[in-house]
């Protein structure tokens, strides 16, 4: 008989979650298939940030449900319901610290706020929400938070001496974030000559995927020590210069003419290439030992596309200098033998 004062509670309890377990699938397809229709991105943030949560909630009815149906004696029935209580305040932090954490990140992206969406700022936040949820759930086990709370500060700095090098990356980050002097997506040259876009920031590292699809991993406080070059601060936009040599026989003019008049032609045909401001020539370096030195200066989108910039004009400059009969020397030297009588 004393067995069957639990057998039964247990019976229906799990009977219960199997219903509740059935009516939560059929639900979460249906609002998933809703979701799926709209236009906006908060429908599906709510419904992924409560699908964990909810078999939280469907354990902790069938709980409550057979502890109202069972005789069990109230010493036990108190354990159970302290269980349920704990159950549905980590349910509850953890829907919120998803839902929270999800709609920050879209927020940030829609309205191109100065705060990146970065796994740094997304875990500071989750983190957050989820020290407050295990603060409530020792409070409510009866647990003096206080205590806790004087151990955790005089502890604190024991521990933050043991982890010097992860705060120190930890607070790199969160500076770098707020400087905003690197931002996900930015193209970046490092002091060490790698170059790529930042992919991401997180509480230690900061990550750069190289042209070559490589992916360079730099600790946060190496990065906020060292020089960065960023291509696309104050913009994107980069003047391109390209260096072009004829030889002294040309005349400075037409080959000035015929350099803007390639780059004008081009504007709209090679993917990239800007026309406004127009392109323009220096004569610059100007006379170089065996050539006349100029150089030509247009615009780009962005950092990448200068390579194939580069690539069609000096293509189609080189044709166009071989059309107008345009030399283009060789290095050659002057050498005088001294013949000793």
């Amino acid at each position: 008989m004393a067995y069957a004062r639990f057998l039964v509670p247990a019976i229906v309890a799990a009977g219960c979650f199997v219903v509740l377990a059935g009516l939560r699938v059929a639900v979460f397809k249906l609002l998933r298939h809703w979701s799926s229709k709209t236009s906006t991105r908060m429908d599906n943030i709510v419904v992924a940030s409560l699908s964990t949560p909810s078999w939280y909630w469907c354990i902790a009815i069938a709980l409550s449900i057979g502890v109202a149906m069972s005789d069990i004696p109230r010493q036990y029935a108190r354990y159970i319901s302290l269980t349920i209580d704990v159950l549905i305040i980590l349910s509850i932090t953890i829907a919120t610290a998803n839902l929270v954490g999800r709609l920050f990140t879209n927020y940030v992206q829609s309205a191109d706020l100065p705060i990146p969406p970065t796994g740094l700022m997304h875990g500071v936040i989750k983190g957050t929400i989820i020290i407050i949820g295990c603060l409530i759930v020792l409070n409510t086990l009866g647990i003096s938070i206080a205590p806790l709370l004087t151990a955790l500060g005089v502890g604190g700095l024991a521990v933050a001496l043991a982890l010097q090098d992860t705060l120190a990356n930890l607070f790199a980050g969160i500076h770098i974030i707020l400087e905003r002097s690197v931002r996900i997506g930015d193209f970046v040259k490092l002091e060490s000559g790698q170059e790529g876009y930042v992919e991401d920031i997180t509480w230690r590292t900061t990550r750069v995927r190289m042209l070559a699809n490589n992916m360079v991993i730099i600790p946060n406080s190496q990065l906020s020590k060292s020089i960065v070059t960023n291509y696309c601060l104050p913009e994107k936009r980069l003047s391109l210069l390209i260096p072009v040599s004829v030889s002294y026989a040309s005349d400075p003019a037409m080959v000035e003419k015929m350099l803007v008049d390639e780059a004008k032609r081009s504007v709209g045909e090679i993917p990239g290439l800007l026309g406004n401001p127009e392109p323009f020539v220096r004569f610059i370096p100007g006379f170089g030992e065996s050539s006349l030195d100029f150089t030509l200066i247009c615009q780009v989108g962005e950092f990448v596309d200068q390579y194939l910039a580069q690539h069609e004009l000096r293509k189609r400059i080189f044709e166009r200098f071989r059309r107008e009969g345009v030399e283009i020397p060789f290095p050659q030297r002057t050498v005088h033998i001294r013949e000793d009588k």
